[in-house]
């Protein structure tokens, strides 16, 4: 494994590095994963990028896709649950190229929130690490913030209840200090944070004027169902604290483990020079260089299991020109669903 995962993660694209890496990494599945090799057939190479063959994140759901070549030692299944189909996706892990994936998706969040480590508030609940071998894409988002913590404190008794928050707990904390980094679903920061009943109490005097970096991902099909927006959900979360408080959105899959794209101050989501992300015609499944397509998405990190390639149900748009928060790259905005597609249970959408 190279160390290109100590340079800047928006550096200077090398297309012709990852068109190679991606190549090798498509013929190296194909000769240790059966079900792979019999999906792929009789793929030749690729002479870009776009020719990279991809999987539907559907086969996930249906398949075990494990790479085995006397080698890799696969360690634990991250598991994303599915609210429509109650089928999961099954993304098997190996050991090293986990400590690989965290090492990225560290540099990527890293360029966001800052290096310095405080304290990790989670709107989750301590169990849901309790499951040896298994662990579900929440759990797996939330401990991508690890490095970034100086300790962790868990805030629900019961991760699925907004209702269930440790107010003493958060009132210790906010008691003891003044930097905070918080993660939690979007619709869990808006439920059980922005609009708590707590904040009207002695707790929320507390918060004013701390700095806090919130950080979340999925769920925003209940905030839409409650006449949420983006920019409504950021002014309630920012209410009173200082200005260098913040809210992070970033989306990332269970099936891409590893990279993740939070959204710049544009809106934006910027692609990592050693990743991609391409634009499909949802007819033709053509590369788009504008407009509205499905996003399929590259990661040149994983050997024990081929979900180097994926087509998602996601829709997006890829930006032209130089971004305004100076960011260099590739850069898309997410922009939905796939019509029709399952409602994507690990966000808890």
């Amino acid at each position: 494994m190279t160390d290109f995962l100590d340079e800047p993660p928006y550096a200077e694209r090398r297309d012709d590095w990852l068109l190679e890496r991606m190549a090798e990494l498509t013929r190296f599945h194909a000769a240790h994963c059966p079900p792979y090799r019999r999906i792929l057939g009789g793929w030749q190479g690729a002479e870009t990028l776009a020719d990279i063959p991809y999987l539907h994140v559907g086969v996930f759901k249906h398949l075990e896709m494990r790479t085995q070549d006397g080698s890799i030692v696969h360690e634990r299944t991250l598991n994303s649950s599915a609210t429509s189909s109650g089928m999961p996706s099954r993304i098997v892990l190996d050991r090293d190229s986990a400590r690989q994936q965290a090492r990225a998706a560290q540099t990527v969040l890293e360029d966001f929130v800052g290096g310095n480590r405080r304290v990790l508030l989670l709107l989750d609940s301590s169990r849901s690490l309790r499951r040896s071998g298994l662990i579900a894409a929440r759990t797996a988002a939330a401990m991508s913030l690890l490095p970034f913590a100086e300790r962790t404190v868990f805030l629900l008794d019961d991760a699925d209840n907004p209702a269930s928050l440790r107010e003493e707990a958060l009132l210790r904390e906010l008691e003891g200090g003044s930097d905070f980094l918080v993660y939690g679903f979007t619709w869990l920061l808006w439920f059980a944070w922005a609009r708590a009943p707590w904040r009207r109490d002695r707790v929320a005097e507390l918060l004013r004027g701390k700095t806090i970096t919130f950080v979340h991902s999925g769920g925003w099909k209940r905030l839409e169902n409650a006449r949420v927006s983006a920019a409504e959900l950021e002014q309630a979360l920012l209410e009173e604290l200082s200005p260098q408080s913040r809210v992070i959105d970033f989306y990332g899959l269970a099936e891409q483990s590893g990279v993740v794209f939070p959204a710049c101050p544009a809106g934006w989501r910027h692609v990592p020079f050693w990743a991609d992300v391409i634009v499909r015609d949802p007819v033709s499944w053509a590369p788009m260089a504008e407009g509205v397509g499905v996003l399929q998405l590259m990661n040149p990190i994983p050997r024990g299991s081929p979900y180097h390639s994926v087509v998602t149900e996601d829709l997006g748009e890829a930006g032209q020109g130089p971004c305004p928060c100076g960011r260099h790259g590739k850069r898309f905005r997410l922009i939905g669903r796939v019509p029709r597609s399952e409602v994507r249970g690990c966000a808890n959408v």
